[in-house]
């Protein structure tokens, strides 16, 4: 396939690196030109529990250099810079391009669908980690899994080629009517614990220095799911709760993307995050003290001089 990654940062440049080794023609979009050059003169350097190699067979430009249309364009952006970054990489979409979104949050589906037809549109969630060192050099260590849906929960041959696409280049993917309760599960994830370490710039192993952290991060994911149970999606509190108290325990130094915006000066997801969650509990009335009085914080944090 022709594939297109908008925004190969850690996790797109991962992704763009195991469907190129798997002999499909990726190209890297992005605007970090150091990493765009590093790519182009040496490779994508990348570490995985397989070992490190160098994938050589990926273009990398910026997207407004691109011109070719994809088969499959998959958006790895922040939502906030999704339209942008779609309008920019017009020349990758052509009457057949599906979009496919593994972004954080809420709202991604609405803003890919302005630029294909529902069919043509996928909704996703994955689980695998990645980390960018420095230019060129990803690395991501673990397994993982991919969970998608046509946004108009359609099964097409799109969604199955897309499937057989990432499970050939062993991204372990099925497509899954209940896609919806994923993406809110992980929003629960994200509200509580990268919302919480980019306010107190605690690690997420910090969380945990007194019961405060977890008892507040639990608070939080319970508020979150009650949303999505207001809007028929069957997020599951308790397995969301057990995976914030895994990585509170197993994820010690990991600084999350959130904190990471915060210590980089750069402005956060919160928006997509408890931004959208507090939306949508407006407009079922429900309370969520916690995750509101955090989006207001991280709010805050975001509108400083930098």
């Amino acid at each position: 396939m022709q594939i297109a990654i908008l925004g190969a940062g850690a996790m797109g440049s991962f992704f763009g690196g195991r469907l190129a080794e798997a002999n499909h023609a990726v190209t890297l979009l992005d605007v970090d030109e150091a990493h765009l050059a590093s790519v182009r003169r040496d490779g994508l350097r990348l570490s995985t529990d397989s070992g490190e190699r160098v994938v050589r067979n990926l273009a990398a430009m910026k997207p407004d250099e691109a011109m070719e249309p994809a088969d499959l364009v998959i958006v790895f952006t922040k939502t906030m810079h999704t339209s942008a970054a779609l309008t920019a990489a017009r020349g990758v979409l052509g009457p057949q391009t599906a979009l496919l979104s593994l972004q954080n949050g809420l709202g991604n589906t609405e803003r890919l669908a302005q630029f294909a037809a529902p069919e043509r549109v996928m909704i996703g969630v994955t689980t695998w980690p990645a980390d960018k060192s420095e230019p060129g050099r990803v690395s991501s260590h673990g397994n993982g899994t991919i969970r998608l849906m046509t946004a108009n929960a359609t099964r097409t041959p799109t969604l199955e080629q897309t499937v057989d696409t990432l499970n050939g280049a062993g991204l372990t993917c099925t497509a899954d009517p209940d896609v919806w309760a994923a993406i809110w599960e992980k929003v629960a994830f994200n509200a509580a614990l990268n919302c919480l370490c980019a306010v107190t710039q605690c690690t997420v192993g910090d969380l945990i220095n007194t019961p405060d952290g977890e008892a507040l991060a639990l608070k939080i994911v319970a508020e979150v799911v009650a949303v999505a149970h207001a809007r028929g999606i069957a997020a599951d509190e308790a397995h969301v709760a057990a995976n914030v108290r895994y990585a509170l325990a197993h994820h010690g130094t990991h600084r999350p993307s959130m904190l990471q915006d915060v210590l980089a000066g750069r402005r956060t997801e919160i928006e997509a995050i408890n931004g959208a969650v507090v939306e949508a509990a407006h407009s079922a009335r429900i309370a969520v003290p916690y995750t509101e009085g955090l989006l207001h914080l991280v709010r805050l944090i975001d509108a400083r001089p930098h």
